[in-house]
C-alpha cells in the first residue's frame, strides 16, 4: 500500500486530517518561497502553492501520494499575509473589521507516478466590527502569529465572526470535505 505523505508542517493540518481518521505515514513541509507572483488572483495563489508544495515533496517520495494544502486569505483582489509580527496583524483585523473576507483553501495531491489532483476551496467570513480594545486584547493573546490574516477562527477570533459561508475546516487550514472526497477518488486505502 504506498504511503501517504502530508506536505505541510501545519499542526492544525494534521489535526484536521486525524478528525476524519487520517493519519500521514510521513510529515515533511516543503521549503518553498511562497511570494506572490504579479497579478495573481487569492484563489490561484493557493491553488499554485498547494501543487508545488506537494510536488516538491513527492519528488523525494515518488512511490507515495503526497497532499499538499495553502490557505489564503484575500479581502477583495488584496492578499492578506501571514502576520508575522503584531503590527501585521492588526493591519489585517482593522482591514476585516465590520467586513467580508474570503477564505481560499488549495488542496493537490501527487499521486504515484507524479499525477496531480487538485481542488479550491472558497469560505466566505464575515467579521463584526471590532472594537480597539478587541484587538489590543486579540493581539495580546498571540493566536494570531504565522496565521493567513492574522487571525485563527478556532481560537479567540471565533469570536469576531458574525457569519461564515462555506467550509468551516477551510478556515482553520484544510477543507475537510474536499480532502476526503479527492482522497476517496484515488486513494487506495
Amino acid at each position: 500500500m504506498p504511503e501517504l505523505i502530508l506536505a505541510s508542517a501545519s499542526p492544525r493540518r494534521r489535526e484536521l486530517l486525524a478528525q476524519i481518521g487520517i493519519v500521514p505515514d510521513v510529515i515533511e513541509a516543503a521549503d518553498l518561497e511562497e511570494t506572490v507572483l504579479s497579478g495573481e488572483l487569492p484563489r490561484v495563489h493557493a491553488a499554485r502553492l498547494a501543487e508545488e508544495k506537494a510536488k516538491a515533496v513527492a519528488i523525494k517520495y515518488p512511490d507515495a501520494w503526497v497532499l499538499g494544502a495553502d490557505t489564503v486569505v484575500a479581502c477583495g483582489r488584496r492578499i492578506l499575509p501571514k502576520a508575522e509580527d503584531a503590527e501585521t496583524a492588526k493591519a489585517c483585523l482593522e482591514m476585516m473589521s465590520g467586513r467580508r473576507h474570503r477564505v481560499h483553501g488549495g488542496i493537490a495531491v501527487v499521486l504515484p507516478g507524479g499525477r496531480v489532483r487538485a481542488r479550491t476551496v472558497e469560505t466566505r467570513v464575515r467579521f463584526k466590527r471590532l472594537e480597539q480594545a478587541e484587538v489590543s486584547a486579540y493581539l495580546a493573546c498571540g493566536e494570531w502569529q504565522g496565521k493567513a490574516g492574522g487571525y485563527a477562527i478556532q481560537g479567540r477570533a471565533a469570536a469576531f465572526v458574525a457569519d461564515l459561508n462555506g467550509s468551516y475546516s477551510n478556515v482553520v487550514g484544510l477543507s475537510l470535505y474536499e480532502t476526503a472526497a479527492l482522497l476517496r477518488e484515488h486513494w487506495p486505502k
